[in-house]
């Protein structure tokens, strides 16, 4: 099918009066509960516990463009004390996970760090799951106050 100049035309001026009428596609984010079942998921349904994952996070992070995350699990790395994957969560992002890191004996320690963007204010959970099949999480709520992807 071949669109002429003026179908193209047509075309854009819908587009655009589409936009100005309000039936622009806005965002959706992640809520609690869509966070709980990716974290449910993730760790296989068993019930996770705390204490061998420390998660580092800002407290406040002045742009949340680029927010610096380490997570560090507490694991002698051999036999079922080796962590398998560490996954982190932002229970208000547009899609709650955010990155996932797997894990070796021959990595030697599992720790990672990275940077990740916060649309706003919310939780950033981050779950260790273990070779015997164990899941251990930590949370850290931090303060976006400009930048980010939701504005």
């Amino acid at each position: 099918m071949m669109i002429s100049r003026r179908g193209l035309m047509a075309l854009s001026a819908g587009a655009a009066c589409a936009g100005f009428t309000g039936l622009a596609v806005s965002p959706a984010f992640a809520d609690v509960d869509a966070t709980a079942k990716a974290v449910a998921a993730f760790g296989g349904g068993q019930e996770p516990g705390t204490g061998k994952i420390t998660l580092t996070a800002p407290e406040i992070a002045e742009n949340g463009n680029t927010v610096p995350i380490s997570v560090s699990v507490e694991s002698a790395m051999e036999g079922d004390d080796l962590v398998e994957s560490v996954a982190i969560f932002a229970d208000g992002n547009p899609n709650p996970e955010v990155a996932i890191f797997h894990f070796t004996p021959l990595s030697g320690e599992a720790s990672a760090t990275t940077r990740m963007r916060l649309a706003k204010t919310q939780n950033v959970v981050a779950v260790a799951r273990m070779k015997d099949g164990s899941v251990f999480v930590d949370k850290k709520e931090v303060k976006v106050t400009i930048g980010g992807c939701g504005g």
